[in-house]
């Protein structure tokens, strides 16, 4: 597994139950900021339920598995919904499920300091 691939995962197991984050979340909580798309690719090929990939979504809150397909965004819908998220028409409301990942957790991500204090500001607002 690349050290790249373990880096999403690590950073996705680290969502709770009842919250979701954005693609570029998890990007930059890795340390790559401008690779919102690969982690996507990455959570496509998972589809391991220990790996909670159903807790991420785009920026705007919408279920965009690629290809949209039906039924993929049925069972993520489902998915988040079996742990009390409401989601109307492919979407959550970012507002009130987003989770920020704190210093703390950032740092079991083994980010540096500095990084850290413009990810937490930039999630935070």
């Amino acid at each position: 597994m690349s050290p790249f691939k373990q880096k999403v995962i690590d950073a996705v197991s680290l969502i709770p139950s009842g919250k979701v984050v954005s693609y570029g979340q998890i990007a930059a909580y890795i340390g790559a900021p401008r690779s919102a798309r690969q982690v996507g690719w990455i959570l496509r090929e998972l589809g391991d339920k220990n790996i909670p990939w159903w807790r991420v979504v785009n920026k705007n809150g919408i279920i965009s598995i690629s290809g949209n397909l039906e039924a993929d965004r049925d069972l993520q819908g489902k998915l988040l919904e079996s742990e009390k998220i409401e989601v109307k028409d492919f979407q959550v409301d970012m507002r009130k499920y987003r989770f920020v990942a704190d210093e703390k957790l950032l740092k079991r991500l083994q980010l540096s300091d500095e990084y850290i204090q413009t990810v937490v500001t930039k999630f935070s607002i």
